[in-house]
C-alpha cells in the first residue's frame, strides 16, 4: 500500500506541477520525464539485475531512428512510427542480449561498449539518410496524435507524464513479481540463484531486452516530442548518463531514477548560469555525493529512514 501510494503520489504531483509551472520549468520537466525514462530502462539492467552496461545508447538511439526514420522518409503516423521504434529497440536489444550475455563483468562491459560503438559508426555511415551528426528535424505538422498538437508545450509535458507513468508503474509492479524477485536474486548470488533451479540466463536476456526496450520508447518519444534526430544520443556519453542518473537517484529503487536524473539536470542547469566552469563544480558535487552517499539519494533514504522504499 505504502508503495502504491508513493508512485501515485509522485504521479500527481507532477501533474499538479504541469498546471502550476512556468513555461520554462514546464519545459525542462518534460525533457527530464522522457529522460528518466531512459533511465528507469537502464535501471531495469543495472540496479536490479546487476549487469552494468555501457552501450544503452544504441537501444536510445534505436527507437528514436526507428520512429524519426519512419516518419521523415517512410511517411508514417506518429504511433505506428512509435511501435516502429519500439520494435527497433527491442530487436536489438535481443541480438545484443544473445551475444553479449555469453560474457560476464568486465567483459560484459566492453561488449556492450563495442555495440553501441558500432550503431554509432552505422548512424555516420548511413549519413545520406540519417544525415549523421547534423541530424534532422521531424516537421511540425506531423507531430500530432488524434488532433493534439505534441509541439504544444502543455500537450507535450502531459504526453511525457504519461510514457514516465507508464514506464514507472510498469517497473514497480514487474520488481513485485517473482520474476523481479529473481532479477534480485541474479544481482545478489547469480550462482546460488541457478542452483536454487532458476533459469539465470533467460532471466537476464528478457531484463536486457525489457531494459533496451524502455531505453527505445524513451529515444522514440524525445524524437517525437522535441522533433530532433541525430548522432549525439547514439554517442558514449548518452551511455554514461544513464548510469550516473541511476547512481545518484539510488540504483535499485524505483524513483531513484527520476530523482537522480532531476536532480542532475538541474544541477548542470543552475551551475552553468553561474560560471563557464560549471562542470568543475559538477565534478566535485558527484564526487562528494559518491563519497558520502554511496548508494544514491533514495538508496540512502531507504538505509537510514525508510526501509520500505520499493
Amino acid at each position: 500500500m505504502r508503495s502504491a501510494a508513493l508512485h501515485l503520489g509522485l504521479i500527481a504531483v507532477l501533474v499538479a506541477a504541469g498546471l502550476m509551472l512556468p513555461a520554462y520549468h514546464q519545459g525542462n520537466l518534460a525533457r527530464i520525464l522522457v529522460l528518466a525514462t531512459y533511465s528507469i530502462g537502464y535501471n531495469v539492467l543495472f540496479g536490479y539485475t546487476g549487469l552494468l552496461s555501457l552501450g544503452h545508447a544504441m537501444f536510445f538511439g534505436a527507437g528514436m531512428y526507428g520512429l524519426g526514420l519512419a516518419m521523415h522518409h517512410g511517411g508514417f503516423a506518429p504511433v505506428p512510427a512509435f511501435v516502429i521504434g519500439l520494435a527497433c529497440a527491442a530487436g536489438l536489444a535481443a541480438i545484443v542480449a544473445l551475444l553479449a550475455l555469453r560474457t560476464i563483468g568486465v567483459a560484459f562491459m566492453i561488449v556492450t561498449l563495442m555495440f553501441a560503438q558500432t550503431a554509432f559508426l552505422t548512424v555516420l555511415y548511413f549519413g545520406e539518410w540519417t544525415r549523421g551528426d547534423e541530424g534532422f528535424v521531424l516537421q511540425q505538422a506531423t507531430r500530432q496524435i488524434a488532433g493534439l498538437d505534441l509541439t504544444n508545450p502543455t500537450v507535450r509535458y502531459y504526453a511525457a507524464l504519461v510514457l514516465f507513468s507508464a514506464a514507472l508503474l510498469i517497473t514497480a509492479r514487474m520488481m513485485q513479481l517473482r520474476f523481479g524477485h529473481v532479477l534480485i536474486a541474479v544481482r545478489e548470488n547469480e550462482e546460488r540463484t541457478r542452483m536454487l533451479g532458476y533459469d539465470t540466463q533467460r532471466h537476464k536476456f528478457l531484463a536486457l531486452v525489457i531494459s533496451g526496450t524502455l531505453s527505445g520508447a524513451a529515444g522514440a518519444a524525445y524524437a517525437l516530442l522535441f522533433g530532433y534526430v541525430g548522432a549525439t544520443f547514439t554517442s558514449v556519453q548518452y551511455s554514461i548518463f544513464p548510469l550516473l542518473w541511476v547512481l545518484l537517484g539510488g540504483a535499485g529503487t524505483t524513483i531513484g531514477p527520476f530523482i537522480g536524473t532531476l536532480f542532475m539536470f538541474y544541477l548542470i542547469d543552475t551551475t552553468s548560469g553561474l560560471t563557464n566552469a560549471y562542470l568543475m563544480i559538477v565534478g566535485v558535487v558527484l564526487v562528494l555525493l559518491t563519497l558520502f552517499a554511496r548508494a544514491g539519494i533514495m538508496g540512502e533514504v531507504r538505509e537510514r529512514f525508510a526501509p520500505w522504499l520499493p
